[in-house]
């Protein structure tokens, strides 16, 4: 295998709570650090993340650099990184997650070995906790995040998108580089990019990575009415980069709240709103059982399903209404 040069850029912002895991996991790397540079992009940090890179600075002068993002926001901060990088590939990670041995050596084997202009693998979602444990299972369920085949432990092969992803340099030269419009989904809208332009987006899934979720219930709704709401948001600025599944949870939501109106008018609209309602009921229940390790976890998960998806459409409809806007407009 060809050994090339890789530039690692992750956009940071107050990670003081994961960013030791992070960056002792890329110390133990397989891939020779000879051949790579590590580029955190900080968003103004608050707390101490940039002082805890800088003790790693101190110890890998030649290894890691730190620039400064002053708009925050995470493509703003891919943008100044893949501006700065020297590397033949560009591999974009994430502060919240750890990363296995052989994930680099694994990211440069495929894109030497296949055709695709983007390669990632397998997020296995982790927290800290009851309640963080029984979130990250959630988001690592079908019934909870749809048919997202990073989460679920999807096979191998090409596909719409992957987290994060290591891709070749030319792929920002032809493309262009991230859509600083996007707050979030910025990932989503370069893959689409990428695919529209005839490249290929490749899930291996022996490359594996341990993202850290929301370990709160509080922290659960405000992602999901973020990622709801920006949802819609991407769907209007970047159309066709969001799948049907991220506004099935906006659907489900106006089903609960129109077919009960509906059915003051038509009445056996009702008994389809009944229909509903046990069916969801019966998922929730199977999926909180095959999920849960014990009664509480079941109790929380039971809970976190219904919460999380009514919450995810609240926000697409807080986007509906950003839309509308004359803020917006």
């Amino acid at each position: 295998m060809d050994e090339v040069f890789v530039s690692i850029v992750m956009p940071v912002y107050n990670e003081e709570k994961y960013i030791v895991n992070c960056i002792d996991s890329l110390l133990q790397q397989d891939y020779s650090q000879n051949l790579m540079e590590w580029i955190f992009v900080d968003g103004m940090s608050t707390d101490n993340t940039k002082q805890l890179i800088q003790q790693y600075i101190e110890k890998y002068p030649t290894l890691i650099k730190v620039y400064d993002n002053p708009n925050k926001t995470v493509p703003y901060a891919m943008n100044i990184g893949i501006g700065n990088a020297k590397g033949k590939y560009i591999i974009r990670l994430d502060a919240h997650a750890d990363y296995s041995k052989n994930y680099i050596s694994k990211c440069v084997y495929y894109l030497n070995t296949t055709n695709a202009d983007n390669v990632g693998g397998i997020a296995e979602t982790k927290s800290r906790g009851i309640v963080g444990n029984a979130i990250a299972k959630m988001l690592s369920s079908k019934f909870g995040v749809g048919n997202s085949q990073f989460r679920t432990n999807g096979e191998s092969g090409y596909v719409d998108t992957v987290p994060f992803g290591a891709f070749r340099r030319e792929v920002f030269e032809k493309y262009g580089g991230y859509d600083e419009r996007l707050t979030r989904n910025q990932d989503n809208e370069m893959n689409y990019r990428i695919r529209k332009n005839g490249g290929k987006i490749y899930l291996a899934n022996d490359i594996h990575l341990s993202y850290y979720c929301r370990d709160s219930i509080k922290g659960i709704i405000d992602m999901a009415q973020k990622n709801g709401m920006w949802n819609v948001i991407t769907m209007k600025l970047c159309p066709g980069s969001m799948g049907i599944r991220h506004f099935i949870p906006l659907a489900f939501l106006l089903s609960l709240i129109l077919l009960p109106i509906l059915s003051l008018f038509i009445k056996p609209v009702l008994y389809l709103f009944g229909v509903e309602i046990v069916l969801y009921l019966i998922l929730d229940i199977y999926f909180s059982i095959k999920q849960a390790d014990g009664g509480r976890e079941f109790l929380l998960l039971f809970i976190l399903f219904p919460v999380f998806h009514i919450t995810y459409g609240v926000g697409s409809i807080r986007g509906i209404i950003k839309l509308l806007s004359k803020e917006f407009k």
